[in-house]
């Protein structure tokens, strides 16, 4: 015989359906953001990537006509980071009061055309100055969209989410080997140099999609016309929620948060990262034709680090979020990074073995990005998480500058990879101490945690 009193449970049946059909529509909302949104970005952090690292590919050929040293290509190189760091605080700030679309299509615009202008390059100076401006016209694009997935991500989610959005960058640097080479080979056509014509015809996507922009990417939930009205309010409700405890926790003083403790401890942690990866992305195409690559090759041997790059990011995002642990998974994926570029240094005039090596340290320097967002992302909301996670960009962005400058000065002392390809790889294993200290310090719950 039931002790329940009559209707108990009948009272409790409609909060549990409509619990669960709230689930269900939150379940569909992100399947739809994964599907309908989450490309799109991926496609336009794909054309991004491609006008800021494609100098790379055409630095043979600007050593050949224009007698840049490694010591002025690796400035020019890094000296983009110069200007964007500068202005990504201002940027994100606008973004978080004029919308994602209105600034995300500025700024594609405005960086494409600067890309354009590289084919009119003649020397040091005008290399270092274009460099620098395309720098200040990209600013704020990336960090831009980190805050503005938090408006339509929940935590628990974010790593894979926004693994899905990183993974453009190990896959723009594995695509765009192939097609630069190919493009390289027009060398002489209508008078223009091969690398003249990589600028010109990689330029051309990044206009279009800007403009494409400015008309079809939504601000917010609300504003997604491929979300059903049941779902737009299930989403926004949540994601409500999630910064009203973020405003809490931090009192409401967007100043306060914006320059405490954590967030200049986790720009040291990301300054690590960017300094290994950019150092890389830079030079591996003259790493690998210094180890002895032929030049026909070299886009097809760029492509196969970045193909098993992007594959780890997204396997290692996604066991982030279920197993919802972060600083472990950092610390795991820059140890492996740390080894890889350390072998390739080892290695670095062997062929097959610097391509193994150099494959094995991309792998884990990209699995520790979309983690690392997940931190700032998980701390911070509204303006906060603006200005946070610029400012966190910012200063982890010199490591960008750091990178491809200090493996240019080595090379260009000591004729050899090996030192620059050392630090790479101490960059990268500092990340994964910082995040683990970072993580143990702190007394609030785990980033990422719902």
């Amino acid at each position: 015989m039931s002790c329940a009193p009559a209707g108990a449970g009948q009272g409790d049946a409609p909060a549990v359906q409509q619990g669960g059909d709230a689930a269900a529509a939150e379940a569909s909302a992100l399947r739809k953001v994964g599907t309908r949104l989450l490309p799109y970005l991926a496609l336009l952090y794909f054309a991004a990537f491609i006008d800021r690292v494609n100098v790379g590919f055409a630095a043979l050929q600007m050593h050949r006509d224009l007698g840049f040293s490694d010591r002025v290509y690796g400035l020019g190189a890094g000296i983009f980071f110069v200007g964007y760091c500068l202005f990504e605080v201002p940027s994100n700030l606008i973004l978080h009061r004029v919308g994602g679309r209105r600034w995300l299509a500025r700024i594609m615009i405005s960086w494409s055309l600067i890309a354009g202008a590289m084919v009119f390059v003649r020397g040091e100076h005008g290399f270092y100055a274009l460099r620098c401006l395309l720098g200040v016209a990209e600013a704020g694009f990336f960090p831009g969209v980190i805050y503005y997935l938090t408006y339509w991500v929940p935590a628990r989610e974010r790593a894979r989410l926004v693994g899905r959005f990183i993974v453009a960058v190990p896959v723009s640097t594995a695509l765009g080997g192939p097609i630069s080479s190919a493009i390289l080979r027009l060398d002489g056509v209508h008078g223009l140099a091969g690398w003249q014509w990589l600028f010109v015809l990689e330029t051309v996507p990044s206009l279009a999609l800007g403009i494409l922009t400015w008309r079809y990417l939504p601000d917010a939930p609300g504003d997604a016309r491929w979300l059903s009205p049941r779902e737009r309010e299930v989403l926004t409700r949540k994601l409500d929620a999630e910064r009203a405890g973020a405003a809490l926790l931090h009192g409401g003083n967007a100043l306060r948060a914006v320059l405490g403790s954590r967030v200049l401890a986790l720009a040291l942690c990301y300054f690590g990262v960017e300094l290994g990866m950019y150092g890389v992305i830079f030079w591996v195409p003259q790493i690998f034709a210094h180890a002895g690559v032929a030049p026909e090759h070299i886009g097809y041997a760029v492509a196969a680090p970045y193909a098993l790059a992007a594959a780890a990011m997204i396997a290692w995002s996604r066991r982030s979020d279920r197993r919802m642990e972060r600083a472990g998974h950092i610390a795991a994926a820059s140890v492996v990074g740390c080894l890889g570029l350390v072998a390739s240094a080892c290695w670095a005039d062997c062929p097959a073995w610097a391509l193994v090596a150099i494959s094995i340290g991309a792998a884990g320097t990209f699995s520790v990005l979309p983690i690392f967002w997940t931190l700032p992302a998980a701390s911070f909301r509204g303006a906060s998480a603006a200005g946070a996670i610029a400012l966190i960009n910012a200063i982890g962005n010199l490591g960008g500058f750091a990178g491809p400058f200090v493996i240019g000065w080595i090379k260009g002392s000591t004729g050899s990879f090996t030192g620059g390809l050392l630090a790479a790889a101490a960059g990268v294993l500092a990340t994964g101490v910082m995040a683990w200290l970072i993580e143990r310090g702190t007394d609030k719950p785990r980033a990422g945690a719902a």
